[in-house]
């Protein structure tokens, strides 16, 4: 009662006025939701309340020092309560939130470890009364059923400073493969191919019988939303049927969250069973994040996740993204934050860069200007890029595949550890698309690439080929990561962690090049569906490159 005390006297003395907090934030519905019309009043809804947190300045600054060899604190990662003691919440912030809520009638709240988060269930009635000018509706697209605000909020002047952003409200997850739709379009383009397997993997990639993990404290993970799930026996029969001559699981050892029971997921699968092909007889997680409730978002619970377990993998892959200009700077740059609490605590996340090339935006005054994809153009994640062979017939070098999403940021600048690279390959290049496509001072990426075109899967007990993507070969360098980190635990040696400060001062050491091709883009006649091209060193397709095992292992074995 003490503690509520003075918090009444500050409800009473509110201004009474309430302002957007994600006014830019994109209310579009996608076509591929129908719409079901409004909730009832009664309805439970599930809100989270992003707390503002504190030390966000100290937060980047260690990170980036823990993340560079040529810091003495390289390495020296923080523990899970280490990050809650920098970032949690005021007291001021925490009892504000907590009484503006409770003022609301809202009780039924639960934190994360990390105090920044609270996740409350109320009815859509007082949610609405919560968010002044929220209205939420139910929205289905085939077997999914999502609950959303089909305008923008609002939330009360006294806690508009303590707030970051309200998830649940917002943001419909992003559409991800159809089986379908990808064996229809491979088909259409009456291709022969060699496909690509763990055998052609790790031919190409120069991994031997013998490159396979075998320290205890390793893990790697893959994480899912909306209902993508893997199938137990879609994974045996792949390990049965492509795993032969290296040593290798067959089994997730962990399942963090609800594994569904129908029809497995293509994305899953292909996650699932390539990681565990280039990540060789590592602990292997999945993170299936379908969502418990129908307003929740399935990418944010994930981060809740990882803000609520103390033990987590060591090498995250992520086949997730959405485009910038649909979400609001103030989602984003919390997410970011989330980020940065990982990679201080020594996690690596990886994230596929798209599969739309530059993207394309028309313009409402007119015009074209190429579209980034997030998280994939997080200056606090490792974002990985597509290639394809050069000979479809044997294992060759590599091109771009240009479907391989890259480009620039317009909400994020461009980080201290990639200026150098970037500004070289914007020097360096006579034909760039125009300057009015693209922001040449924002976070460019991707900053590495694998293959990415015509994999074998294994699906609802199927073989499928014709499979491609970035949602491939982001698991793919993700299993390589979680290799060579096995040699770092042998050797005493820290997790890899935050890999970009590193990854520019290699200057493509360890990498093969990749020089040859471009992305798609605009089809306009300005640039005529080409976006960046690959160059030597790095660029806006391929990043550094693909991985040369041996080479990509020494490089990263010395020093520290």
């Amino acid at each position: 009662m003490r503690i509520l005390a003075p918090f009444f006297v500050l409800a009473c003395c509110s201004l009474g006025f309430s302002e957007h907090l994600e006014a830019d934030q994109n209310i579009l519905i996608p076509d591929h939701w129908a719409h079901m019309g409004r909730v009832r009043p009664t309805e439970e809804i599930e809100l989270t309340f992003a707390l503002r947190q504190q030390n966000l300045d100290r937060l980047e600054d260690l990170l980036l020092l823990v993340s560079d060899p040529s810091s003495p604190q390289y390495g020296k990662y923080l523990t899970l309560e280490e990050v809650t003691a920098l970032v949690r919440p005021s007291q001021l912030t925490q009892k504000v939130v907590r009484q503006w809520l409770q003022s609301n009638g809202v009780s039924n709240c639960q934190t994360v470890l990390t105090q920044d988060f609270l996740q409350c269930s109320m009815t859509a009635q007082v949610a609405e009364a919560v968010l002044p000018g929220s209205e939420f509706h139910r929205y289905v697209s085939d077997d999914h059923s999502l609950v959303r605000s089909s305008s923008l909020y609002q939330v009360d002047g006294d806690v508009l400073q303590h707030i970051d952003f309200v998830g649940g409200v917002h943001r419909f997850p992003p559409k991800g493969q159809d089986l379908n739709e990808v064996l229809t379009k491979r088909r259409s383009e009456a291709k022969f191919h060699l496909g690509v397997t763990p055998a052609a993997l790790r031919a190409r990639y120069n991994l031997t019988a013998t490159d396979v993990g075998s320290a205890q404290n390793n893990s790697q993970a893959v994480a899912q939303f909306l209902e993508q799930f893997y199938h137990p026996a879609d994974l045996a029969e792949f390990m049965a049927m492509f795993g032969q001559g290296f040593q290798h699981r067959s089994d997730v050892d962990r399942v963090v969250g609800t594994q569904g029971g129908g029809k497995a997921g293509l994305e899953a699968s292909l996650d699932i069973e390539y990681i565990m092909s280039t990540g060789a007889n590592i602990s292997t997680w999945v993170f299936s994040n379908a969502g418990r409730h129908e307003s929740q978002e399935p990418f944010l619970q994930w981060l809740l996740l990882l803000s609520n377990m103390t033990d987590i993998p060591w090498v995250h892959t992520i086949s997730y993204g959405d485009d910038e200009d649909s979400l609001s700077a103030a989602y984003m740059t919390r997410i970011n934050v989330e980020f940065m609490k990982v990679g201080v605590r020594g996690i690596s996340m990886l994230f596929a860069s798209g599969d739309s090339g530059a993207g394309c935006k028309h313009l409402a005054k007119g015009g074209n200007c190429f579209r980034p994809s997030f998280p994939a153009s997080s200056p606090y994640v490792t974002t990985v890029g597509g290639t394809s062979f050069k000979n479809p017939f044997k294992i060759t070098y590599e091109v771009t595949d240009s479907i391989s999403g890259g480009g620039f940021s317009n909400i994020f600048k461009m980080p201290d550890y990639q200026v150098g690279a970037v500004e070289a390959y914007l020097k360096a290049q006579s034909a760039l698309p125009p300057k009015t496509y693209f922001n040449t001072s924002g976070r460019a990426y991707p900053d590495l690439a694998a293959l990415s075109d015509n994999y074998w899967v294994v699906s609802d007990r199927i073989p499928i080929p014709w499979v491609s993507g970035t949602s491939a070969s982001t698991p793919v360098v993700g299993g390589i990561l979680a290799l060579i980190n096995d040699q770092r635990f042998r050797k005493g040696l820290p997790s890899l962690g935050f890999l970009n400060p590193r990854l520019y001062q290699l200057k493509g050491r360890g990498l093969f090049d990749v020089t040859e091709g471009c992305q798609n883009s605009c089809l306009d006649e300005q640039v005529q569906g080409k976006g960046f091209c690959a160059a030597a060193s790095w660029d806006p397709v391929t990043g550094w490159g693909t991985p040369d095992y041996p080479a990509f292992l020494a490089a990263l074995l010395e020093g520290k």
